[in-house]
Order: structure tokens, then C-alpha cells, then sequence
């Protein structure tokens, strides 16, 4: 995937990936992820799980995440999560 040439970013296919990456992380088929869907209070991530999902989202989408910039509210959603990859690596 070459999200980072494009114009724009599409951003519906970022929080699909992002939702695709929670899923893998959390390893639970059964978990219903949307873009609202709140990492820490709804699915209870701790730091490991945190450090997996990056690792995830780097080679799915094909980005470097500085460490150094994330936030805690960063972490508020999946759409949160999203907005922050698009506006570090893809836009």
C-alpha cells in the first residue's frame, strides 16, 4: 500500500486498517471496533498491547511512528489514533 504518494489520504481505508490492527492485537474475532470505539475504556489496551498495535500499523500502512510525539489523548479512539498516523506519516 502506497497511502504516503498519494494526494490525499484516504482516511476511511486508514481507519479500516487501524480497526484491522486492533482486532489483530486484541486476537478476538468477536470484538466489534468502530471508529469511535475508545482503545483504553472500551477494550482495556495496556502499554504491551499499545506497543503491538504500532508495530501493526507501521507495516500495514507503511509508516515510522515518533514515539516522542504520541500522546496520551492520541489514544482516545480508533479515530484519534487514525487522525494522529494520517497527520505524522501520510499527509
Amino acid at each position: 500500500m502506497t497511502m504516503a504518494s498519494e494526494a490525499t489520504v484516504d482516511r476511511a481505508a486508514v481507519v479500516d486498517h487501524m480497526i484491522d490492527a486492533v482486532v489483530a492485537v486484541l486476537n478476538r474475532e468477536s470484538v466489534q471496533v468502530t471508529e469511535q470505539t475508545r482503545l483504553m475504556d472500551e477494550l482495556g489496551l495496556d502499554s504491551t498491547n499499545v506497543l503491538e498495535l504500532l508495530m501493526h500499523i507501521e507495516d500495514r500502512l507503511n509508516v515510522v511512528i515518533d514515539s516522542d510525539t504520541l500522546e496520551q489523548h492520541h489514544f482516545e479512539s480508533v479515530g484519534t489514533l487514525a487522525d494522529y498516523v494520517i497527520d505524522q506519516g501520510l499527509a
